[in-house]
């Protein structure tokens, strides 16, 4: 008996997994369609800008502390970092910087775009109620998303960095 129970349980959880997932899908695609876009509103409806810019500043000062980096421009890195970093942060929150990005989802003009449930299906519940993207199915997450009065929103990176371009 207690076996059944168990099982009911664990099908149940994964049921209310799946619905999360399909729930932040639909806010997914919106993201990534106003990123293919360049639907700046839709994009500011779609992203929470403040934790997106501190990850993203975060990310670029810690690159600066990197050992792989020369020592005097580490020390000019620790100088300038905060300063710098919260202004590339505010740079890189954009649109047309996360094209890159979309167009590795299949958001290319001119392309199909994907399904809710193949959106669905690219998304990962994590332990404290966010959800994220992942490249393939069961990689590593690279947009995060949390919810936020009813809409999922981008709230972090994890993708490389390289791959955000600010167009000049």
């Amino acid at each position: 008996m207690r076996f059944f129970l168990v099982i009911a349980l664990a099908m149940g959880l994964s049921a209310c997994a799946t619905a999360q997932r399909l729930d932040a899908a639909g806010d997914v695609h919106a993201l990534l369609v106003s990123i293919r876009d360049e639907d700046q509103a839709a994009f500011d409806a779609h992203v929470d800008r403040e934790a997106l810019k501190q990850e993203i500043s975060a990310r670029l000062s810690a690159e600066a502390r990197s050992p792989k980096v020369d020592k005097g421009w580490q020390a000019l890195g620790a100088m300038l970092a905060p300063a710098l970093a919260d202004i590339a942060g505010d740079a890189l929150v954009q649109p047309q910087v996360f094209h890159k990005v979309a167009e590795s989802y299949g958001y290319k003009p001119g392309q199909p775009l994907p399904s809710r449930v193949a959106i669905a299906g690219s998304l990962k519940t994590m332990d404290d109620g966010r959800v994220c993207a992942t490249k393939a199915k069961g990689g590593p997450c690279v947009l995060i998303f949390r919810q936020d009065n009813g809409v999922w929103k981008l709230s972090g990176f994890e993708g490389e960095i390289s791959s955000l371009r600010i167009k000049f």
